[in-house]
């Protein structure tokens, strides 16, 4: 596993647009970089970034800023502007052994796990999930988001569990309120498991199984002795189409040495048949440790996981501590 250069001071982070543009939101997403300039960083947007569309550009376009940030030498970092709904028709117009060969951090949350995923799976580079670019619009920068600023640089907090959570729905133009108990739910009173963190938007890992771009079941047998842990931010899906949705992952063999998995809350929770998230967790995964409710995705705060690292993962009282670490 390849982990890239951090960012130290000074270092410009490109940015690009590979799913939606930032248009619409120019205000909030200022303010974002704001935060970003004041950590003591460049910045370099792609010409696609602030188009109010719901794709910034043609899937060419976008694959080929994306492409650039990593041929640039003067760009250390790469991240994702938004997320959306669009970003897979990119996938075939990336040229991902450029990719591979000038390695760097992308990172991104949401859509953009189609690349993050292909790019650690198949290339064996580590990509980070939880925040795009646009993610720092906060007034008062939560905990979650410091933590993320320190993991940029290689500053590896031990994570942990919040004690609340906001009811301000995610997309709203009000500053968030953490007003919430947080309880992470476990099929276990106690976890105490390592493994190869791996994971993303399931919405959106969803459709890349059984594609050129599915390289998950050689990335497992590569890292077989460390085990895995997987994680996911479930966007939208219905607990049926969550349920059928791992079922497919599991049917392709996606889910071999599994150590534990993680279902962060979902932002817009469905259902039709009365099965819940948790049965859809307990009918695939049996008998391996899962925790749902945790702090990962859509919701607020959110955690930043690291695709590739070795992960620590303990649980007790409904709380938990996350630590990394960068094991080749």
């Amino acid at each position: 596993m390849k982990y890239p250069k951090f960012l130290k001071k000074n270092d410009t982070i490109g940015i690009c647009a590979p799913s939606a543009g930032v248009g619409r939101k120019l205000e909030s997403f200022d303010r974002s970089l704001d935060i970003l300039k004041k950590q003591g960083y460049q910045i370099k947007e792609t010409a696609s970034v602030r188009v109010n569309d719901v794709r910034s550009a043609d899937a060419k376009t976008r694959a080929e800023e994306l492409a650039s940030l990593f041929l640039d030498d003067s760009v250390k970092f790469v991240y994702t502007a938004a997320g959306g709904d669009f970003l897979f028709e990119t996938l075939p117009y990336i040229p991902w052994q450029t990719l591979a060969k000038h390695p760097k951090w992308i990172c991104g949350a949401s859509d953009p796990t189609s690349i993050l995923y292909t790019y650690t799976t198949k290339y064996d580079v580590a990509t980070m999930y939880g925040t795009n670019a646009g993610s720092y619009d906060m007034q008062k920068l939560h905990t979650s988001l410091k933590n993320n600023l320190q993991m940029l640089q290689g500053n590896l907090p031990v994570l942990h569990s919040f004690n609340k959570i906001s009811s301000t729905p995610r997309f709203s133009e009000e500053e968030p309120v953490f007003d919430l108990p947080s309880k992470w739910i476990s099929s276990k009173k106690e976890i105490h498991v390592k493994g190869r963190c791996i994971g993303g938007c399931i919405d959106v890992l969803s459709n890349l199984v059984g594609t050129k771009y599915d390289a998950t079941k050689a990335f497992l047998k590569r890292y077989e002795k460390d085990g895995f842990i997987w994680y996911f931010d479930n966007f939208a899906l219905s607990a049926e189409n969550f349920y059928l949705a791992l079922l497919q992952m599991q049917y392709a063999g996606w889910f071999k040495n599994v150590k534990a998995v993680i279902l962060g809350r979902v932002l817009f929770p469905s259902g039709d048949t009365g099965l819940t998230y948790e049965e859809a967790l307990m009918r695939v995964f049996k008998d391996i440790p899962y925790i749902h409710e945790a702090d990962i995705g859509h919701t607020l705060p959110t955690l930043s996981l690291i695709n590739g690292a070795l992960l620590d993962l303990q649980y007790q009282n409904k709380k938990a501590t996350l630590t990394f670490t960068l094991k080749k």
